[in-house]
C-alpha cells in the first residue's frame, strides 16, 4: 500500500504586535500580507497578557460584514453584545463563532484576568453568502467535545477528528478547528485534505513537523503546510500547545476595509455607505 503524503511546511509567519479596538496589544500574526496563502483565513489575531492593561479597554461598538468571526479563549473572561440581542461572557476553553453576514454590530470587553489567552480567526464568507442572515453560536466549553488520548488531548471546536464530530461544522465554509494539547515526546497525526488549506498556531511549546519529523515548530507562529494526505507533529521537551485549522479555498477577489470584506470595491463603499446612512444592520 502506497504511503500517504506527509504534509510539509510551506510557510511560518511570525506576524506583528498591534494595537486594535480602544488599545488592545496582541499579535496580529496573519492579516493583508498573508490573505490569499492562508485563503479563506482571513486573519488570526493572538494574545497572551498577565497585565490587564493591555487589554481591558477591549473592541467597543463596532460592525462587520462579509466574515465569520472566531474566538477561542483558553484562558480569561470576555463579556459580548451585539445587534441580535445577543449578549454573554466568554471564559476558559469557550469559543464564540459568529457569521457578521450582511451586517452585524458587536462589543468584545476583556475582564481583567490572572492571564487573558486565545485567539480570534476570522473566515472569509463565499461571495455568494457574504450578505447572509447574522448567526451567533456561543459554545461553551462543555459543548465541545474532548478526546483523551495517551499524553494527548484534543478539543473539536469544528470539523470532525476521528469519529468525534466538533461543536459546529462551518455553515459557509466547511472549518476544521482543533485545539491540541501534547505532553513532551507525545506525536499527533491526522488525516489532511489535499484541496484544503492548512495552518497551526502554537501557543506555547515546541516540536517536529515534516516527513521524518525534520522540520522544527516553535511557538507565536503561524505554521502553513504545503499539500498532503497526512499531518503528523511530535512535541518536544516542554510539550506543545497549538491549535489546527483547515478549510477549502474561496479562490475569489478580496476587497477588504477594516471590519469588513467583501468582494469589489464598490461593495465596500456600499457597506460604509450603509454605516452613514444608519441601514448597515441585516433586517430579518
Amino acid at each position: 500500500m502506497e504511503q500517504a503524503r506527509i504534509c510539509k511546511i510551506r510557510q511560518i509567519v511570525t506576524g506583528t504586535h498591534q494595537t486594535d479596538g480602544a488599545g488592545v496589544h496582541l499579535v496580529r500574526v496573519i492579516g493583508h500580507s498573508t490573505v490569499y496563502d492562508f485563503d479563506p483565513f482571513l486573519m488570526l489575531d493572538a494574545f497572551d497578557s498577565t497585565n490587564p492593561d493591555d487589554y481591558i479597554r477591549g473592541f467597543p461598538w463596532h460592525p462587520h460584514r462579509g466574515i465569520e468571526t472566531v474566538t477561542y479563549l483558553v484562558k480569561g473572561q470576555i463579556e459580548h453584545g451585539d445587534s441580535l440581542g445577543n449578549a454573554g461572557t466568554i471564559n476558559d476553553g469557550c469559543c464564540q463563532w459568529m457569521t457578521a453576514g450582511g451586517g452585524i454590530i458587536h462589543q468584545e470587553m476583556p475582564q481583567a484576568s490572572p492571564r487573558m489567552l486565545g485567539l480570534q480567526l476570522w473566515v472569509n464568507l463565499p461571495a455568494a453568502d457574504k450578505m447572509t442572515k447574522p448567526q451567533y453560536r456561543d459554545l461553551t466549553a462543555d459543548r465541545i467535545p474532548l478526546v483523551q488520548e495517551e499524553g494527548c488531548q484534543v478539543k473539536v471546536l469544528a470539523g470532525s477528528y476521528g469519529q468525534t464530530q466538533g461543536a459546529t461544522q462551518g455553515d459557509y465554509v466547511r472549518t476544521r478547528f482543533l485545539a491540541v494539547e501534547l505532553q513532551p515526546g507525545r506525536s499527533f497525526s491526522a488525516p489532511s485534505d489535499p484541496d484544503e488549506t492548512m495552518f497551526i498556531y502554537a501557543f506555547g511549546g515546541s516540536g517536529l513537523t515534516g516527513p521524518n519529523l525534520s522540520e522544527p515548530v516553535i511557538s507565536r507562529r503561524a505554521v502553513l503546510f504545503d499539500t498532503g494526505e497526512q499531518f503528523v507533529i511530535q512535541a518536544g521537551q516542554d510539550g506543545l500547545h497549538f491549535v489546527l485549522v483547515s478549510g477549502r479555498p474561496l479562490h475569489e477577489p478580496i476587497a477588504w476595509g477594516g471590519p469588513i470584506v467583501m468582494n469589489t470595491q464598490e461593495q465596500l463603499r456600499k457597506a460604509f455607505a450603509d454605516l452613514d446612512a444608519g441601514t448597515f444592520i441585516a433586517r430579518t
